[in-house]
């Protein structure tokens, strides 16, 4: 289990601020099968771990990921855009492959725009893609489904969510 990596993300990528910051789940279950949670408030930092025989809530600094902090296969998210949620469900006993990741953003250009610049980066990475509309499908380079949905968000802006696996 992942637990441990992702709360020292948390740590090591805390920033503070007034602005808002990113939300963070991880979703997995122990040997035995039993839920455990580790999540990151991005409005107030505040972290909950849920495991099985421990809970806790600690307060932390707001955590900002953005582009630079987030890579698939070599390509970041479109230039200047910022994470507002990822979640990591790990499949557990389910077996290799049965988890996925989820990420929302925003991106300071239009829906159509960022669409088509993912389009020709995951391309490039491997990824066998189809468009329709605001959204990319497809498979990674490694065979796992792969999901972007775009929407506008004004004229110059659009909000987006990413689904690899599942």
């Amino acid at each position: 289990m992942m637990l441990v990596p992702l709360a020292a993300l948390s740590i090591a990528a805390c920033s503070g601020g007034d602005e808002d910051g990113t939300s963070i789940t991880f979703n997995g279950e122990t040997e035995s099968g039993a839920a455990a949670t580790i999540s990151t408030d991005g409005n107030s930092g505040a972290m909950k771990i849920d495991l099985p025989g421990f809970k806790a809530d600690i307060a932390m600094p707001k955590l900002k990921l953005d582009a630079g902090d987030f890579e698939m296969n070599g390509v970041n998210l479109y230039p200047g855009s910022t994470i507002t949620s990822l979640n990591i469900a790990d499949g557990g006993n389910e077996g290799e492959g049965s988890g996925g990741v989820t990420v929302r953003f925003a991106a300071p250009a239009a829906a159509d725009v960022v669409r088509n610049w993912f389009g020709e980066q995951l391309q490039q990475a491997g990824f066998k893609l189809t468009a329709a509309g605001n959204a990319l499908s497809g498979t990674t380079d490694e065979g796992k489904p792969f999901r972007m949905e775009l929407s506008p968000n004004g004229a110059a802006a659009s909000d987006g969510t990413i689904t690899i696996g599942g």
